[in-house]
């Protein structure tokens, strides 16, 4: 079963169309069709921390909490020492900005598990190890 259409398109092609929103629908695909197996996965869940906004809606989503550099997702199911799990969604060659390299640290700090992820497959794979991490 194809979980994604953008798996279709060759491995070139695919590589000048990365977009994050494209891997995180991706990846929210796969968890649709797995949590048969991976009940957790009804938990997860996206952060909209990004995306262009007019100076007054910027304004506002900032005095309701916004903060830059929060993961773009996160799991809430704790798993041997560590609380949940968020995850940074990267595409091509971007990094993650200081603001979110920061953010990873502090939240390992606070007993979280992070991880950085390079396209949909490697979320996936993250999130399946970090599953099946036996609970203390």
């Amino acid at each position: 079963m194809q979980l994604c259409m953008y798996e279709k398109r060759g491995k070139e092609e695919r590589m000048k169309m990365k977009s994050e929103s494209i891997e995180q629908q991706c990846l929210f695909r796969w968890a649709e069709f797995s949590k048969g197996r991976y009940p957790e996965l009804e938990l997860l869940y996206h952060i909209p921390n990004g995306g262009k906004r007019s100076k007054t809606s910027g304004a506002k989503i900032k005095m309701e909490g916004l903060k830059a550099g929060v993961p773009d997702l996160c799991l809430p199911v704790a798993r041997g020492k560590s609380h949940g799990l968020y995850i940074e969604m990267k595409v091509n060659n971007n990094k993650p900005t200081d603001k979110q390299t920061e953010w990873l640290e502090k939240l390992k700090q606070q007993g979280y598990a992070v991880a950085v992820c390079y396209g949909y497959e490697a979320a996936r794979d993250v999130i399946i190890k970090y599953l099946k991490i036996k609970n203390m």
